[in-house]
């Protein structure tokens, strides 16, 4: 062999003696060791658990937004079905005042014959229109004055005491198509 060869043979056996030597260092670089490798694993660990967590709860809320959207476009969606043809019926609502006014005339004429096909033809109008969910305001002389429902077109004196803020007469028939008021019933208001 050679010296060169010899010498590392050498620092080599050192190497191991030392070791064997020492046998405490080495048992506390292992134990350093899987301290640090299990504190990565739990902190990743925790970390996985706080992602999915966080996941978790950004999926709940999405779905209940998602939820929330479809009960919301559903009922939109039921109250345009119930509304749709809105438009035709508020163009019809002046030729039903109309039929009244007639029939209120025609009743005073001597002809019965006519104020019955008016009639006839005037409820049929109003049930078609009843059938699509056109609903006539019920108001009556002596009703409480409502703001959000009626319509004061003017106040006069009142007659006695007892229709003071309250409807003295009504000019125009209010109606609701569903829940929604398309024409407010015009009263007059006793001050």
């Amino acid at each position: 062999m050679s010296k060169k060869s010899k010498v590392e043979e050498m620092n080599g056996e050192l190497n191991d003696s030392q070791s064997v030597e020492n046998p405490e260092l080495n048992d506390e670089n292992k134990v350093n060791d899987t301290e640090t490798d299990t504190q990565e694993e739990i902190s990743v660990e925790d970390q996985l658990r706080d992602d999915l967590a966080k996941e978790k709860d950004k999926f709940l809320r999405l779905f209940a937004e998602f939820e929330n959207f479809k009960k919301r476009t559903s009922k939109e969606r039921m109250e345009l079905f119930k509304t749709a043809g809105q438009e035709v019926i508020v163009s019809l609502l002046p030729v039903m005042d109309d039929f009244d006014r007639a029939l209120k005339e025609i009743s005073k004429s001597e002809d019965k014959e006519m104020f019955k096909g008016v009639e006839l033809i005037n409820n049929k109008l109003k049930e078609t229109l009843k059938g699509k969910g056109l609903e006539l305001i019920k108001v009556k002389e002596g009703d409480v004055f409502d703001a959000e429902v009626h319509d004061a077109i003017t106040q006069i004196p009142a007659p006695n005491k007892k229709l003071i803020g309250k409807i003295i007469d009504v000019v125009e028939k209010g109606y609701k198509l569903g829940e929604r008021i398309i024409r407010h019933p015009k009263v007059v208001v006793g001050n």
